[in-house]
């Protein structure tokens, strides 16, 4: 008897809003898909130039910062996350879900191996480990055509209700 394949999900822009708790100009996944709920998924960032970074970072040489490379693969891991909730939640919980969406608590070895420019279209990719308490491990990369851009791992954590750092 085979195991049958896990369900995979697709969330657009409307539906990782629902999701994350984030909001412009600091919503950096436009599109999720083949996630695996609390397991793993891909996602999409399309790299433009009206993005407000862009008018100070390297105004000669745009270049999207790296920091903002880790907070969307980070923005991933949440949908991953909140999918695994959401599935388990009530339906038109969505609010709830992303009032747990916890916060980023490690960010270790993340290696940049290139340059994320306007006109990329960023391939975000995030396995989630196994948790230990209130904190997860989890195996990002992001890549653009295939060439790798960054990859490394983070570790994140739920944010529960009474406790406002949700890394405590």
């Amino acid at each position: 008897m085979s195991t049958p394949a896990p369900t995979r999900l697709s969330f657009d822009a409307d539906a990782i809003r629902a999701l994350l708790p984030h909001r412009w100009p600091m919503l950096l996944v436009d599109r999720a898909y083949d996630v695996v709920p609390g397991k793993s998924g891909y996602g999409i960032k399309n790299v433009t130039i009206s993005e407000p970074y862009f008018a100070g970072h390297y105004p000669d040489q745009s270049i999207m910062p790296g920091v903002l490379i880790v907070e969307a693969m980070a923005q991933l891991t949440a949908v991953v996350y909140a999918s695994a909730w959401l599935a388990g939640a009530e339906q038109g919980s969505e609010a709830e879900v992303a009032a747990r969406v916890g916060y980023l608590g490690a960010i270790r070895q993340v290696k940049f191996s290139r340059l994320v420019v306007p006109g990329d279209r960023l391939t975000l990719k995030a396995e989630l480990g196994r948790p230990f308490d209130r904190l997860t491990p989890v195996t990002v990369q992001a890549s653009v055509d295939g060439e790798l851009a960054a990859k490394g791992s983070l570790t994140v954590s739920e944010r529960t209700a009474g406790i406002p750092s949700g890394l405590q």
